[in-house]
């Protein structure tokens, strides 16, 4: 890990100890200590104390953009653990860009990915191994039961399509109760009645109009870090490919064109897979990606190549099945 991402990673936590408020020079030392005790050895990055009070200043492009990065390779890589060990960072930067009005549309777009972030921790805290107990005093070559915290993680045994399956059932549950409670985000009740009729104009079900809450909290100017852009999230290529026009008016920023081109993307996506599901893991992960893994692994479910997808794209699924359960009252495996 770079000097620049350990320092915007310090920054970041330094930043989630002192907001809402910026902190006296004075409190610096203090809140240095609090930091070492929030990231603990993650980082293995030490800085002096009284240094600590420069870190408060606003990350620049530089650091913003490394701290991007990390957070996108997390999303996609298949480390669960990754991605729960980024959760206080995320929230430390969704903090802060909420505190910025320019930050907007960036903040929406790391708003719904903090539910992943989220998610993973609440797995990888399930998973963790009792306390250490202490250690026996005879006989003295008794082995430890418990791995030292500097170990790797131990890599989970594989997983045959029943086990993947009922896997897929436990996070699609964990899904509808994190969702049961929540309102729909607020421009829903303007969008969704707008929207709608598009997708089903173009044979696409309505229902997955929903697709702007997990992709964008219904914000049609959410950006992402890596150039997606819109109600439903559209890389610049990928747009265009759909009809969406970039110049001299980025239409990705239109809702009702932006609804269009995630329709007919669905919809291609579902002729290609034949499954609502594996459409939206496309959506999510790329069709190459998942077409490849279903030639690889010779399935024809979302279930059978999750285990072998993108973290994002492994909650992505389920939190979207919830989505249209909570929000519509349907079976998104029965559209």
């Amino acid at each position: 890990m770079g000097v620049i991402m350990k320092r915007t990673l310090l920054r970041l936590a330094l930043l989630l100890l002192a907001a809402p408020t910026v902190r006296s020079q004075e409190s610096a030392a203090s809140l240095f200590n609090q930091v070492n005790d929030l990231i603990g050895d993650m980082t293995g990055y030490q800085v002096d104390p009284v240094a600590a009070a420069s870190l408060l200043r606003a990350p620049t492009p530089e650091e913003w953009q490394s701290f991007w990065s990390l957070i996108n390779h997390a999303l996609q890589g298949e480390s669960v653990e990754e991605l729960a060990w980024m959760k206080p960072y995320a929230e430390s930067a969704l903090l802060y860009l909420d505190q910025v009005p320019e930050a907007k549309p960036y903040a929406d777009w790391l708003r719904q990915r903090m539910d992943f972030f989220e998610a993973a921790d609440e797995a990888v805290q399930a998973v963790k191994p009792p306390p250490a107990r202490p250690a026996p005093t005879a006989p003295p070559s008794r082995p430890k039961s418990v791995l030292p915290p500097t170990a790797p993680p131990v890599a989970p045994p594989k997983q045959d399509r029943d086990h993947a399956a009922a896997a897929v059932a436990v996070e699609q549950d964990r899904w509808m109760r994190k969702l049961e409670g929540r309102p729909p985000p607020a421009r829903a009740a303007d969008y969704v009645p707008r929207l709608k009729p598009i997708f089903e104009r173009e044979g696409v079900p309505g229902e997955l109009v929903w697709l702007a809450e997990v992709e964008s909290t219904f914000n049609p100017k959410a950006r992402s870090p890596v150039g997606a852009m819109g109600l439903y999230q559209f890389m610049p290529a990928t747009a265009e490919r759909f009809g969406l026009a970039l110049r001299p008016e980025d239409e990705r920023l239109i809702p009702e064109r932006s609804a269009y081109a995630a329709a007919r993307y669905l919809k291609f996506l579902h002729g290609r897979f034949g499954d609502w599901s594996l459409a939206l893991a496309a959506y999510n992960a790329g069709e190459g990606r998942v077409g490849k893994l279903l030639k690889r692994h010779k399935g024809t479910r979302f279930e059978d190549i999750a285990p072998h997808l993108p973290s994002e794209t492994r909650m992505y699924v389920p939190k979207m099945r919830a989505v249209v359960s909570v929000r519509e009252g349907t079976d998104l495996t029965r559209l």
